[in-house]
């Protein structure tokens, strides 16, 4: 079973051990509007804490997400290649990326913290 953790930058991971899947919040998702590209990291690339995970692209602007956890990527979701709008359907559904976690960012939170 995995455990759900938000960033303030509005991240979301889900963890399981020392795997986690990686994605952004629905109120991200709504806030960016249609997604409609999004630079998926590389496997095997090293992370860290709070720093760019990649690029997401709607039509209002290109926004980075930022990794809430250090470690090595493990997989992506090719599946956002062809249809990035899934964030936009699902997004906690959506995941970005598989990581394998050395460390979870200090700041993480069980609860999605919302500012205007």
């Amino acid at each position: 079973m995995s455990k759900l953790l938000y960033a303030k930058t509005h991240e979301w991971i889900a963890v399981d051990g020392n795997k986690g899947r990686i994605g952004i919040s629905e109120h991200a998702a709504k806030l960016m509007g249609d997604i409609v590209f999004i630079e998926l990291p590389t496997v095997g690339a090293a992370v860290s804490c709070g720093k760019p995970l990649c690029n997401v692209e709607s039509v209002k602007a290109v926004a980075e997400c930022f990794s809430p956890a250090c470690g090595k990527i493990t997989a992506v979701n090719d599946e956002l290649d062809a249809n990035p709008g899934k964030i936009n359907e699902s997004p906690m559904d959506a995941w970005i990326a598989e990581i394998e976690i050395e460390q979870l960012s200090d700041e993480l939170s069980e609860t999605e913290t919302i500012e205007e």
